[in-house]
């Protein structure tokens, strides 16, 4: 089964907590035992699992990574994006998790976030499971 599921971000950077409806993508696929892949097809978004508990954990993630590429820093791409980039090249545009017994096989802290570089913006999360 293959899910498309639209976001729409509010800021130019933030992580948007998406583990309910990824849970909600495989419990309508019907799958007891598979993977569940979540890709997003943007350059400047990424998909990432952490902490999902205390939203301190996502701010110090964002504030880290603005801190290691700031924002109009003078580099070589000029649509002043480029800072968002760089971010979703080292968070990465995917992951990929179990699904065992029709849950997805998370830590008990962990949750699924969209992350945001260049909003706010319409987005598009594909959600694959097998």
């Amino acid at each position: 089964m293959i899910k498309e599921i639209s976001i729409s971000t509010s800021k130019q950077q933030e992580f948007v907590n998406i583990t309910d409806q990824i849970e909600k993508a495989v419990e309508e696929s019907g799958t007891k035992e598979g993977i569940c892949s979540i890709y997003v097809p943007h350059t400047t978004a990424a998909i990432t699992i952490n902490e999902g508990a205390d939203p301190n954990v996502v701010e110090d993630i964002i504030d880290k990574l603005e801190e290691l590429v700031p924002r109009g820093r003078g580099y070589k791409h000029t649509e002043g994006n480029a800072d968002g980039h760089i971010k979703s090249s080292l968070v990465g545009v995917s992951e990929t998790i179990p699904i065992r017994n029709s849950s997805l096989v998370l830590g008990t802290w962990q949750s699924i976030f969209f992350c945001e570089f260049d909003g706010p913006r319409q987005r598009r999360i594909i959600v694959e499971i097998k």
